[in-house]
């Protein structure tokens, strides 16, 4: 039987640290999420605002870039990102990502796997 999920839009100031706010767009409760993951989400950074650096322990989070551009650091060596690309950061590692565009929105989904 499919299920729609109410989806609860949060928008979120300065997170990590970042700039700006991040909207994020759960796509799973913590009742589908089954204990396996933490989010499974749509984020959305509008121009100038970014995720600040953080280090993940007990999980990995994987981005998948759907729109846009921006800049992802990956443990100190940043690397320019776009629509169509994959990044992965493993436990016990760290990144951000901010959206160095004037104009569009940087558009991704988040997947945080449980380790």
């Amino acid at each position: 039987m499919a299920v729609l999920i109410n989806k609860k839009i949060l928008n979120v100031e300065k997170k990590s640290g970042g700039k700006g706010h991040v909207i994020i767009e759960p796509l799973l409760s913590e009742k589908e999420l089954n204990n396996k993951c933490d989010l499974y989400a749509q984020v959305t950074l509008e121009p100038g605002c970014s995720i600040g650096y953080h280090e993940h322990h007990g999980n990995t989070e994987t981005y998948y870039i759907l729109q846009g551009s921006g800049l992802y650091n990956d443990n100190g060596k940043e690397i320019g990102i776009k629509a169509g690309d994959t990044t992965y950061c493993p436990n016990g590692e760290g990144h951000s990502i901010e959206n160095n565009s004037s104009t569009d929105n940087l558009i991704f989904m988040a997947l945080m796997i449980k380790e």
